[in-house]
C-alpha cells in the first residue's frame, strides 16, 4: 500500500535536502509545485487567505514565463516561491550540465535560492552541485492529489491523522490535480486550524 510519509531512511541517503523542519512549534508548510495555473493558483491563494496561511510555490519556469501576472499575485500575498526547473524536467534522466542549464534558466524568472527538483528525481551529482547555491526542498507528506483513483475524502482522514508539526507537505497547483488538492487543502486547513496549528512558507 501506497504510503504518504517518506521512509525514514530517506533524510539519511540525502542529508543534504531538507525533508521537514526541526520545531517544538504547530507549525505547518504547505508546498505547490508545477504552477502558476491562471485559473487553479488563485483559487488555491483564495484558500490559503481564508486562514492566514502562507505557502511556498515550486513553479516551473516556463509558466512564470506565460503567467507572470499570477506570479507576481504569489509574491504580493507574501508567499514564498522556489525553482521547479524550467520545463519540469526529470533529474534522474537529464544530464548534469543540462540539468543545471534548465534550473539557470528558470531561476532568471524566479527570484529564489530555494529548489525542489520534479518528481524528487535528483541525482547525488546534482545535489553536490546545487547545494551551495540552493536550499534543495523535499518533503515529508505527499498527499498524492494528481491520482485520479484516490478517494480525497478518505485520504484527507488519513492526512489529518499523519500531519505532525514540521511537515512538509506537497500539493499541486495543475489541472491534474485541481478535484483532489482542493477538497485536501481546505480540510488540512480545517483540521489543523482548529488545532491551533500556524501555516508558514518556508
Amino acid at each position: 500500500m501506497f504510503k504518504h510519509t517518506i521512509p525514514s531512511i530517506f533524510p539519511l541517503i540525502a542529508p543534504n535536502v531538507t525533508w521537514k523542519v526541526k520545531t517544538n512549534d504547530k507549525v505547518l508548510y504547505l508546498t505547490f509545485d508545477d504552477g502558476p495555473h491562471p485559473s487553479i493558483t488563485p483559487l488555491v491563494l483564495n484558500i490559503l487567505d481564508e486562514f492566514n496561511a502562507k505557502a511556498t510555490f515550486f513553479c516551473v519556469g516556463e509558466n512564470v514565463t506565460k503567467y507572470p501576472d499570477i506570479f507576481n499575485q504569489i509574491l504580493s500575498k507574501g508567499h514564498a516561491v522556489g525553482n521547479h526547473t524550467y520545463n519540469h524536467i526529470k533529474g534522474w534522466q537529464t544530464s548534469d550540465t543540462a540539468y543545471m542549464d534548465n534550473i539557470k534558466k528558470a531561476g532568471e524568472v524566479i527570484p529564489s535560492n530555494l529548489f525542489r527538483p520534479p518528481y524528487g528525481r535528483i541525482k547525488p551529482s546534482q545535489i553536490k552541485l546545487l547545494k551551495d547555491n540552493y536550499r534543495i526542498i523535499m518533503w515529508s507528506i505527499l498527499t498524492r492529489d494528481y491520482d485520479k483513483n484516490l478517494n480525497p475524502h478518505k485520504t484527507l482522514l488519513k492526512l489529518n491523522k499523519l500531519i505532525k508539526a514540521g511537515d512538509v507537505i506537497v500539493y499541486h497547483d495543475s489541472e491534474k490535480a485541481e478535484q483532489n488538492m482542493l477538497i485536501m487543502l481546505k480540510g488540512v486547513l480545517q483540521h489543523f486550524h482548529q488545532l491551533h496549528y500556524t501555516f508558514k512558507a518556508l
